[in-house]
């Protein structure tokens, strides 16, 4: 039997392992909130809309930092 024909085919087709549904839901938004962040520059999506403030503050205070490294200058 050649490994093109249409029976192997629809043999491996059936045979295939079936991916979990949590697998399945990566990615998705479904039962997410949007928060948007940085005057809509940035959109986070959360599954818990009562850690919203903890989100925010968490989010400022990172990019504060990251902006600080940035605007120091290098000793010379």
């Amino acid at each position: 039997m050649k490994k093109s024909t249409l029976e192997y085919r629809m043999m491996i087709e059936h045979t295939r392992l079936k991916s979990p549904n949590s697998k399945l839901l990566t990615g998705s938004l479904i039962g997410k909130y949007p928060i948007v962040l940085d005057g809509g520059r940035t959109t986070i999506y959360i599954s818990d809309l009562n850690k919203e403030s903890e989100i925010r503050e968490r989010y400022q205070l990172r990019r504060d930092s990251r902006l600080n490294i940035f605007a120091k200058k290098p000793k010379a």
